[in-house]
């Protein structure tokens, strides 16, 4: 049996009652970060094209966009919520397969759930199936379609999302594994937007979560699929990687080895792959107050496959975009030292021009410093030394969020409540994303993110 047909048949049998209390919870974890990204971007105005694309596809009035009102098709809402979700870099990450697993399975589950009135139960179900997905899938050829110049994001994205549409639709496991063959030839998106400071990457999930539906509408329609999608000599991993794949990663120990519990959640909205630096740097200023005059030089140490992703010359020490500065360190290091932390404040308009923080940027000096593990699990360590010559040095394990340091779930609804802007009822979608596995519908819960999303204008 081929990866992707082992996944098929683990997907296509999956129930509920199979879920852990660990994995249910762990699920819903990453589904409530997601709403509240989602959340964030609509109330700052974020996704504007997205949105507007997908209200003029129109459609049957299947699904509603998370925070809006108007149903339209389950694909064209799936468009609209993955770019929602992505639209800050405040989404969750897996470290392993450096892939945003939530953006491109909630979309395709909510979206879908609500199309076929399904439970809470079953839509919990379906974004397991999901997240387990483009999590093996990705890690088992670790950073390797970020090194070809993909984001592994939109390349995996279109088979999860495949995967989880498949399951909310009961597929047999013939029909989803023709599903996610389908889906394979959609996968794609680009990292080019690094070099011009375009924000094109916040759109991959919304596609890739949109091209799924549609591979398995497609699949229980007839249409087949490669089953050889996965390791075929013309596959996606031979195609859009130059890694040597570990298949085992993905078919090993299903339902009872699970990576969506591994899944990291952001503290900053920015590139997991400088979260460490950030981390280490606070570690140092944590030493005794530090004023921005008082910097003599910042020493970051990166890990090698970082440097091209986040650590990319810019012109004048100034980001192109609010997006381009996502992914830029030495900047972000920079906003770091002058405002005390890294916030959705930082990568506004008003605030990527700052005369302040790009007079920082130069005396931030980057070093390459490998390491036995990927970027993601990296150790992080800055030294920051004082223009009265004394140093201190900034150590961390690894970032905050990740595996290795869990946020809680009390620090999960304190960072929805900063994206939904502190509304009052944030605690009540805090419950009913938490508590969806006993949910009837999907219908309180988005009732509640679109309040929590609104403007005050």
């Amino acid at each position: 049996m081929t990866a992707a047909g082992a996944l098929a048949t683990w997907a296509g049998g999956l129930r509920y009652d199979d879920l852990s209390d660990d994995v249910r919870h762990a699920v819903c974890r990453h589904l409530l970060d997601s709403v509240g990204t989602a959340v964030g971007a609509r109330r700052l105005g974020f996704a504007g094209p997205a949105l507007t694309v997908a209200e003029g596809l129109g459609g049957p009035p299947e699904a509603r966009v998370l925070t809006g009102s108007a149903a339209i098709s389950a694909p064209a809402a799936a468009l609209a919520t993955g770019a929602l979700v992505h639209a800050l870099d405040f989404d969750d990450t897996h470290s392993q397969a450096l892939v945003h697993a939530t953006a491109v399975v909630l979309p395709a589950a909510f979206a879908v759930g609500q199309q076929v009135g399904a439970s809470g139960a079953a839509v919990v179900t379906a974004a397991a199936a999901g997240l387990e997905t483009a999590c093996r899938v990705g890690a088992a050829v670790p950073h390797g379609f970020h090194q070809r110049g993909l984001h592994a994001t939109g390349a995996v994205g279109p088979l999860a999302a495949a995967v989880t549409t498949g399951v909310i639709l009961g597929l047999p496991a013939a029909r989803l594994l023709d599903a996610v063959g389908v889906a394979g030839s959609s996968s794609g998106g680009l990292l080019e937007f690094l070099d011009t400071g375009a924000d094109t990457k916040a759109l991959h999930p919304g596609s890739a979560s949109l091209q799924g539906i549609l591979a398995a509408r497609l699949a229980a329609a007839g249409a087949r699929g490669p089953d050889s999608v996965l390791e075929g000599r013309r596959g996606l991993w031979a195609t859009m990687t130059d890694a040597t794949p570990s298949t085992g990663v993905v078919t090993d120990e299903l339902g009872s080895r699970w990576e969506a519990t591994r899944i990291g959640i952001k503290p900053y909205p920015s590139c997991q792959l400088m979260h460490v630096s950030l981390d280490a740097l606070h570690a140092a200023i944590g030493q005794g107050p530090v004023g921005v005059d008082d910097v003599e030089r910042l020493e970051v140490h990166v890990h090698p496959d970082s440097l091209a992703i986040v650590c990319e010359p810019r012109d004048g020490g100034l980001p192109r975009s609010t997006y381009d500065a996502k992914f830029d360190l030495p900047w972000s290091m920079a906003a770091l030292l002058v405002d005390g932390d890294v916030t959705v404040d930082t990568y506004t308009d008003a605030s990527i021009g700052r005369p302040d923080v790009a007079s920082l940027v130069p005396r931030v000096a980057v070093v390459e410093r490998p390491a036995a593990v990927p970027a993601s699990d990296a150790a992080g360590e800055v030294v920051l030394t004082l223009r009265d010559g004394t140093t201190r040095t900034g150590r961390v394990r690894a970032s905050r969020g990740t595996t290795a340091s869990p946020l809680t779930d009390d620090q999960l609804v304190t960072k929805l409540s900063g994206n939904a802007g502190g509304h009052p009822r944030v605690g009540e979608l805090a419950d009913a994303v938490l508590g969806l596995g006993s949910a009837p519908s999907l219908d309180h819960l988005l009732d509640l993110a679109a309040q929590c999303a609104a403007r005050k204008d």
